[in-house]
């Protein structure tokens, strides 16, 4: 998490006037997580197109803060850093490593949280967080083709050929469609068919 964190420092899970709910029980709250969307989070604002109620980084904001570990909401937030270059978009009130805080707070057994964050890591070019949010989430979802392919492309990117490996025959095994991690392990003859 952010190396020098303060216990509160991304804010308290309770004490929000809405929430927090957890995600993973969104089909049984579904007129709370209704609210929240119907308001705050629409098409436009998973795009980055517009906000709501005012910019999409606050309408992110008061999504996540009702729901921490809201998957798409968390998503849309990463990219939103991502494109702004910013670890604090626009409206937010914390940087976006604050909101996996709280999201892995919520849940730390929440494995597709963990598979965004991890990606996230590794596009702001910290590779051994990623590795290490990855490896947590294949541990929590081991049949996800997605997080064993993201695992063995950063294990390929840190020369660990054979971890890479394994996690590449996994996420192939599981039927994962793209053959990025395959070829450059052939390349270097690290894979046979």
């Amino acid at each position: 998490m952010l190396a020098a964190m303060e216990e509160n420092y991304c804010g308290e899970l309770h004490g929000h006037h809405f929430g927090p709910f957890d995600y993973l029980n969104r089909f049984n709250l579904k007129g709370q997580l209704d609210v929240v969307e119907q308001y705050h989070f629409n098409s436009d604002v998973e795009n980055l197109i517009s906000g709501m109620s005012a910019s999409v980084g606050a309408d992110l904001d008061y999504t996540l803060r009702a729901w921490p570990n809201h998957h798409r909401a968390l998503t849309a937030l990463a990219k939103l850093s991502l494109r702004d270059k910013t670890s604090r978009p626009r409206g937010t009130k914390w940087p976006v490593e604050c909101y996996f805080d709280r999201a892995i707070r919520m849940r730390s057994d929440d494995g597709t949280v963990r598979m965004i964050y991890g990606g996230y890591l590794s596009k702001i070019e910290k590779p051994n967080q990623a590795i290490e949010q990855l490896e947590i989430a294949v541990k929590l979802m081991p049949d996800s083709a997605t997080a064993h392919y993201n695992l063995g492309l950063l294990y390929f990117d840190k020369k660990n050929y054979s971890k890479a490996k394994v996690h590449a025959e996994k996420a192939y095994a599981l039927n994962f469609p793209l053959p990025g991690l395959r070829n450059r392990l052939k390349k270097i003859g690290k894979w046979s068919d």
